[in-house]
C-alpha cells in the first residue's frame, strides 16, 4: 500500500458542513481487511461471494476487548492475521489478557496491603534503586509522549505497544520482587511504583476501549 490516507469523499465533506464543523478536521484512513482463523484454518470469507463475517459478530465472539485491542495492535495499513482462538484464550499469549492481568496483579497487592493507595504519592522513591525498578520508571515517563505520536499520526498502536512493553516489564518486576516487605520505606516505595503502572495501564486501555479488570483468573 503506497499511502495512508485518502481525501475526504463529498458526500463527507457535505455531512460536514451540514454540522457547521471544520472539513480540515477530517482525515480518512485506509484500512486493510482483516483475515479470520478459527483452530488453525483460515475463516472462508469472500466479498464477491457477500459471505463475510461481521465487526457485530466478532465482538460477539471473542468479547469488545479483545476485538477492540487485536484491530489497534497493528498500524491501519497493515495486514491484519485475527486468531480468534487466541483472542478467546486465557494465556500470556493473548495480549489482551496480558495488559489486564498486570492491572490486575497491582489491585491483588494493593489488596493484600491493606491500605490507603490515595497516601502513595509521598512515597520515597529514592528506596527504588533495582534495575527492575528504573527500567519501569523509564517507561512510565515515556507514556505522554507515547500518547501525544498517536493522537498526532493517527496511531493507536503505538498505544497499544506501549502498553504491552510495560505490562512485560511490570510482570517482570512482580515475579522478580517482595512488595510488602518489612522495611516501610522500601514498601511505600514499592508499592506506589506499582500504583502507578496501574494508573497508566487503566489510561491507556481507557483511551483504547478497553477494560481495566480488578480481578482476573491467573494466565499461564
Amino acid at each position: 500500500m503506497t499511502e495512508t490516507y485518502i481525501n475526504p469523499s463529498p458526500e463527507q465533506l457535505a455531512a460536514l458542513q451540514a454540522l457547521d464543523l471544520d472539513r480540515e478536521n477530517l482525515t480518512v484512513a485506509l484500512v486493510q481487511f482483516a483475515v479470520l482463523y478459527r483452530h488453525g484454518e483460515k475463516v472462508s470469507m469472500s466479498t464477491r461471494a457477500g459471505e463475510f463475517v461481521t465487526l457485530r459478530e466478532l465482538r460477539q465472539e471473542v468479547g469488545n476487548d479483545a476485538a477492540r485491542l487485536f484491530y489497534v495492535l497493528r498500524k491501519s495499513d497493515q495486514h491484519l492475521d485475527f486468531d480468534l482462538d487466541l483472542a478467546k484464550s486465557q494465556s500470556n499469549e493473548n495480549p489482551v489478557y496480558y495488559i489486564q492481568y498486570a492491572h490486575a496483579r497491582v489491585a491483588s497487592v494493593q489488596e493484600q496491603w491493606g491500605g490507603d493507595p490515595a497516601t502513595l504519592p509521598g512515597a520515597d522513591t529514592a528506596a527504588l534503586d533495582s534495575e527492575h525498578e528504573r527500567a519501569l520508571m523509564d517507561r512510565l515517563m515515556a507514556y505522554p509522549e507515547a500518547v501525544e505520536a498517536a493522537a498526532r499520526e493517527l496511531a493507536p498502536h503505538l498505544i497499544a505497544f506501549y502498553l504491552r512493553e510495560l505490562a512485560a516489564e511490570f510482570h517482570s518486576y512482580y515475579n522478580a520482587t517482595r512488595f510488602l516487605v518489612e522495611d516501610e520505606r522500601v514498601k511505600l516505595a514499592r508499592l506506589a511504583l506499582a500504583t502507578a503502572v496501574q494508573h497508566v495501564l487503566r489510561s491507556g486501555l481507557g483511551l483504547l476501549g478497553v477494560s481495566a479488570p480488578e480481578k482476573m483468573v491467573k494466565i499461564t
